[in-house]
């Protein structure tokens, strides 16, 4: 199961740090290579599911990215 999954109840509770953001990535690193083997064995059914689940992840980590400040925010060219 994915890491990202949290169930209803408990989502918006879980604190985001980094340990979790390097399973995550290390997970999509697993997601793909199975995805890529599957595909290989014309596997399409349980290719379909890992690309679902790498999905889930991608989105998760986008939303994040767009909630985090960046760190060159109120920066100009000139500074």
């Amino acid at each position: 199961m994915s890491v990202v999954f949290v169930p209803e109840k408990l989502r918006g509770k879980a604190e985001v740090n980094q340990e979790t953001l390097q399973r995550l990535l290390e997970e999509n690193d697993q997601l793909i290579r199975c995805i890529v083997e599957y595909q290989n064995k014309g596997r399409a059914e349980e290719c379909v599911q890992h690309q679902h689940t790498l999905h889930r992840n991608l989105i998760y980590l986008a939303t994040i990215a767009d909630a985090s400040p960046s760190p060159n925010a109120g920066k100009t060219v000139a500074d």
